[in-house]
């Protein structure tokens, strides 16, 4: 076997065959000639790839590997790791897609004489992307990682280089979720206007994976420059790459912590946009004490995110724009007030955007959105701050894929683009206003929107209040209508009825239905049905990451099962659901309608029973391996007397579920009317 052959653990494997992790443990115990580890530790051995997919195949368990995930599988078992692999592929896939002719040279020859013949290619096409000295022109990959090499060419031409290099970038992310805080496609695609059309150079200091730069470089409009800078050099060189796979703009990229080693202390940027690091106590307070950036003060060494601010006003042109996503604690932290002070006195902070709990990471805070505009000494500073608060537009109890981004992103870019060129903008109750700087400058200088945009009184009056009231009638009359009629004994005895039972996997397996997995990504824009969504009996209210994957889209009679959590539920999409893509953590099993009734199908899924038998727990949470669930072999028409009951008892679900918000939303607003005098006692 070749020294550089890719390796699998029992995880991956259950992956490629598309079963549970207990069941290669039992091949490993059943089939004496299941491949033998090759490396790993006795609790957690890997496997030959190659070993794998021959057994595999022989035992009529898989096909065929998919080309995506047999290149993942080289990248993510690169001997260096799996950010080596993806640097290495994103080399390659530059050259694949800026010479492609001269790669058919090396891609036609043995590996040992492809990385020769590659190693120049290299260095002039990187060379001449981010300079010779640059760390990515120096590359020099051996024979051994010419299997990657072809294998990532081998998908650019199945996706395109740039889909390619975010396919593997989004797969190791997702690996990885604890390393990482990703800006979300939304709030990234929203700074990026929030900066203007007009920017020719950006900065990110804090670029991370590079999204924010790469929503800038989307614009119809895009700039000619980029500049990219991380602490870690890994993650700069990452973003390198993945900009210059985006387009022709110029890409300057560096690694080094931006605040103490600033790699740009002479740029003039037309904008900066940056989503940093949040409460760093250790950020460089005690050296940086006579830096010239803190031309609004010196923060306090709790005030990290106030040094960001103000290095991205240092690194801007006059006039130029910088939009910084900030936890919420900075806008009214007694320690930051001066700052704070100065920054509305000389104009500097335009507006503060609070988005709704779960717009981005960390996902229980609702963070906020600075823009600010470096001064101008020949114009005076606007006499007001615009504040924006976007939490009403998202649905109460909202998870992260919960909020009503369409709206909120509407809410706060309308605001500013208004206030923007105007000076002002018309006050929507309890979402928008300009507040007078001298409002402001209190003895705290809290900048909080909320505590500056009272919501409409009384929840819209007594008349909306009376509806409320009406419609909440009419759902507890139709829950009663309902209530399901006393429960009946199976047998006469009382004892279970027994049933001859199957299991999801095996009626896959027999084609009698389909089992597919959800992403929440792809490219299109169908709207997101999340696993909230399925809990809460409501419409798809995520979006979808913007990917090189196809959607998995619902159709009706499909049923949707969450497999983390532990909660026990299942949903039959109807006509309104239908065309949702699947979101993440959630799978969808479409039975066929010569064969299985969908209602009888959820009911059974739903059963606690049937749940407990196929659930695990992965680290802190309960997953659901869907093929191990339950259902009894019926023949179609009993199905449906089975199916006929469960939906009934789903409408009558739905009915509680309406009447408990109906009421909520009742109750909170008497209290409103009743404290803000627009509804008397009587």
């Amino acid at each position: 076997m070749p020294e550089n052959t890719a390796e699998v653990t029992a995880a991956e494997i259950a992956r490629l065959a598309g079963v549970g992790r207990a069941a290669v443990s039992n091949w490993r115990r059943r089939h004496p000639d299941f491949p033998k580890p090759v490396g790993g530790t006795e609790t957690s051995p890997s496997f030959a790839l190659p070993e794998v997919e021959e057994w595999l195949r022989a035992q009529g368990k898989l096909a065929e590997v998919p080309l995506r995930e047999r290149v993942w599988q080289q990248l993510s078992g690169h001997p260096a790791g799996a950010v080596a692999g993806l640097l290495e592929a994103g080399c390659v896939l530059l050259v694949v897609r800026d010479r492609p002719t001269d790669w058919r040279a090396p891609a036609a020859v043995s590996d040992q004489r492809m990385a020769t013949l590659l190693r120049p290619l290299l260095h002039e096409v990187l060379g001449a992307r981010f300079g010779a000295g640059h760390p990515l022109a120096l590359t020099a990959p051996g024979p051994e990682a010419m299997p990657l090499a072809r294998g990532v060419a081998a998908l650019a031409a199945e996706l395109g280089a740039r889909n390619a290099f975010e396919f593997l970038l989004g797969r190791h992310l997702d690996t990885s979720p604890r390393q990482y805080t990703p800006t979300p496609p939304g709030p990234a695609e929203l700074m990026a206007q929030l900066a203007g059309p007009a920017a020719r150079t950006v900065l990110d200091p804090a670029c991370g994976t590079g999204t924010l730069l790469r929503a800038v470089r989307s614009r119809p409009q895009a700039p000619a420059t980029l500049y990219a800078q991380d602490s870690s050099p890994e993650l700069a060189a990452l973003s390198a790459l993945r900009l210059a796979l985006h387009g022709d703009a110029e890409v300057v990229a560096a690694g080094a912590d931006s605040l103490r080693s600033d790699a740009f202390p002479g740029l003039t940027a037309d904008a900066v946009l940056c989503h940093p690091p949040f409460n760093e106590r250790n950020w460089g307070h005690e050296e940086l004490a006579y830096d010239p950036r803190w031309e609004y003060g010196f923060p306090a060494r709790t005030e990290s995110e106030l040094a960001w601010v103000q290095h991205a006003l240092a690194r801007l042109r006059e006039g130029g724009t910088a939009v910084l996503l900030m936890p919420p604690a900075v806008a009214a932290r007694r320690s930051g007030r001066r700052i704070r002070a100065d920054l509305l006195r000389r104009g500097a902070l335009r507006a503060v955007a609070a988005l709704p709990a779960g717009a981005a990471p960390p996902y229980g805070i609702p963070l906020h959105l600075w823009v600010l505009r470096k001064p101008a000494p020949h114009l005076p500073p606007p006499a007001g701050l615009l504040l924006v608060d976007t939490a009403p537009l998202a649905e109460s109890g909202a998870g992260r894929e919960r909020a009503a981004w369409p709206a909120v992103h509407s809410a706060v870019l309308d605001a500013w683009e208004t206030y923007d060129r105007t000076g002002g903008t018309e006050e929507v109750p309890g979402i928008s206003r300009v507040v007078p700087v001298l409002e402001l400058l209190d003895d705290d200088v809290d900048l909080t929107p909320a505590r500056h945009l009272p919501p409409p009184a009384g929840g819209a009056g007594p008349a909306a209040l009376t509806a409320v009231r009406d419609r909440l009638d009419e759902t507890l009359t139709l829950a009663a209508r309902l209530t399901p009629p006393p429960a009946a004994p199976a047998t006469a005895d009382g004892d279970p009825a027994r049933l001859p039972l199957t299991t999801i996997g095996e009626l896959a397996r027999a084609s009698a239905l389909v089992l597919r997995t959800g992403t929440g990504s792809g490219t299109g824009s169908a709207p997101v049905l999340t696993e909230q969504d399925v809990y809460a009996g409501t419409g798809p209210s995520g979006t979808l990451a913007d990917t090189a994957d196809e959607p998995v889209l619902t159709e009706p009679g499909d049923v949707v099962v969450p497999v983390i959590g532990g909660a026990t539920t299942a949903r039959v999409i109807g006509p309104a659901t239908a065309g949702a893509a699947l979101g993440r953590n959630l799978q969808l099993l479409r039975p066929d309608p010569a064969a299985l009734d969908p209602w009888f199908l959820a009911g059974f899924l739903r059963g606690t029973a049937n749940q407990r038998q196929a659930s695990s727990y992965v680290s802190t949470a309960t997953r659901l391996d869907v093929r191990r669930l339950q259902l009894p072999r019926l023949p179609l028409a009993e199905q449906r007397r089975y199916g006929d009951r469960f939906r009934a008892l789903a409408a009558f679900e739905d009915a509680l579920r309406l009447a408990g918000r109906l009421g909520e939303q009742l109750v909170q607003g008497l209290y409103d009317g009743l404290t803000d005098g627009t509804v008397t006692p009587e």
